[in-house]
């Protein structure tokens, strides 16, 4: 049997309690992810999504099961899962230049010549359409901008997993499509294998093979998980009357509600 490119096995996690013991966060989630799979990963606040990205990144150590990536197991962060966080991260002293060409030099430098680490910076700026703004610092360029850039940064570790935690959240409506717009195609150029975390369920459809739908917390699992059955390139407008789109729409939606009404039912 062929194992999952990326594996989530029996994963559980525990947090220090007030007033002493645990509180269980997620437990027993599995989850197999193939190469090239654009995964999100949707529920109500408090139901583990960040910390199980987190996990996955390797900056939280799982109380038991474990994580694997074509078969190594993942236990710190590492260069092969790139994070992309709501909060842009970006070095304010340094340009968008120099913001991506930062992570390009720790991951490539016994790798790629001067020259080639300075094209690879370029190309993933161009991929991102921030080219124009290359000796900008983060204080001169919007929000999604930034985003834009921290996207670039990602990319150009060349990482086997992108990890994006509501990389859209904190945008406007506008700058949030053309931003799913971007990563949409970048996803479908690269067919990189990409994990998402978001709250908002038209996203979710709009950029997913599979939509994880996650029960209410505390000991949180996977209740559902959507193959969202639209062909690749999707154009937002056209979806609009697309039936498929709306039957994945309403079957997310309806998951959500029916938690919200009976969250005992997450247990």
């Amino acid at each position: 049997m062929t194992q999952p490119y990326l594996s989530i096995s029996q994963v559980a996690m525990q947090f220090p309690a007030r007033g002493g013991g645990l509180s269980t966060v997620l437990t027993d989630v599995d989850l197999a992810i193939e190469k090239g799979q654009f995964i999100s990963i949707i529920g109500h606040s408090g139901c583990g999504k960040s910390t199980l990205l987190n996990i996955v990144a390797g900056l939280l150590t799982c109380m038991s099961g474990g994580i694997l990536l074509e078969n190594k197991e993942v236990n710190a962060p590492g260069p092969d899962r790139a994070v992309v966080f709501q909060n842009h991260s970006l070095l304010p002293w340094l340009t968008v230049y120099e913001n991506v060409r930062l992570a390009v030099d720790k991951v490539f430098s016994g790798q790629k010549s001067k020259t080639e680490r300075d094209e690879w910076t370029r190309h993933n700026l161009a991929l991102v359409n921030m080219t124009h703004a290359l000796d900008k610092r983060p204080h001169e360029i919007s929000g999604g901008m930034k985003q834009r850039v921290g996207i670039a940064r990602a990319l150009a570790m060349e990482p086997k997993v992108l990890l994006m935690d509501e990389p859209f959240g904190a945008l406007d409506a506008l700058t949030r499509a053309q931003l799913q717009d971007t990563v949409m195609d970048i996803h479908q150029r690269l067919g990189n294998t990409v994990m998402m975390i978001t709250h908002d369920v038209d996203e979710a459809v709009l950029l997913s093979d599979r939509i994880v739908m996650m029960t209410n917390g505390p000991s949180a699992t996977i209740g559902e998980v959507l193959t969202v059955d639209l062909p690749r390139r999707r154009d937002r407008l056209k979806l609009a009357d697309d039936p498929a789109y709306h039957k994945s729409r309403a079957a997310v939606l309806s998951f959500l509600y029916e938690r919200h009404r009976h969250p005992a039912t997450a247990a």
